[in-house]
């Protein structure tokens, strides 16, 4: 079972967040208030905050500048992950992954089933690796980022997380890049 050290420090990481919405302005965008909240609540660095339409380009666009600027270690984005036309966060981000975290998905699934039931495989929730940058493309509820935080997000990024945590291996992400691919 998964427990916490309090003999490992805390170590802040940079959260970038970014909400996909036709419609949603800073005035109203209640799921990256949601993230941002929790992010800095746990004495993590919110980068930065951006709101795109549903658009691929613009999505993978905005994600490709935060991996290459480095301005975070991680990059959470909230919208787009159902079926209609303009849902397309997954489509746009899937395709950049250099690693696919199919684990994500699982859990966030198990863990959204207790709260809702059978409408949790109404999301295309997805998570990966650009780079040494980790990716999460979570649903635009805040109900469902909340979930997606308190359940996988929170805990993997502590470094105390017993028995791993992502925090220990962010320094060795880039292996396979100084391998080559």
């Amino acid at each position: 079972m998964t427990k916490r050290d309090p003999h490992r420090p805390f170590i802040s990481v940079r959260f970038a967040v970014l909400t996909v919405s036709d419609t949603r302005t800073v005035a109203d965008d209640r799921s990256g208030d949601t993230l941002a909240s929790l992010i800095e609540g746990e004495g993590h660095s919110l980068a930065v905050r951006a709101i795109v339409p549903d658009d691929r380009a613009k999505i993978a666009d905005t994600v490709m500048d935060w991996v290459k600027s480095g301005i975070a270690d991680v990059v959470l984005t909230t919208g787009g992950t159902g079926f209609t036309g303009r849902d397309v966060t997954p489509d746009a981000l899937e395709p950049l992954f250099d690693k696919r975290m199919d684990g994500f998905s699982v859990v966030f699934h198990r863990l959204s089933y207790e709260k809702i039931g059978t409408s949790t495989i109404q999301s295309r929730a997805t998570a990966g690796l650009i780079g040494s940058t980790f990716v999460f493309v979570l649903p635009g509820s805040p109900g469902a980022c909340r979930d997606a935080w308190e359940g996988v997000l929170k805990p993997q990024f502590d470094y105390g997380h017993r028995p791993c945590n992502f925090v220990e291996i962010m320094p060795r992400l880039d292996e396979h890049l100084k391998r080559g691919k």
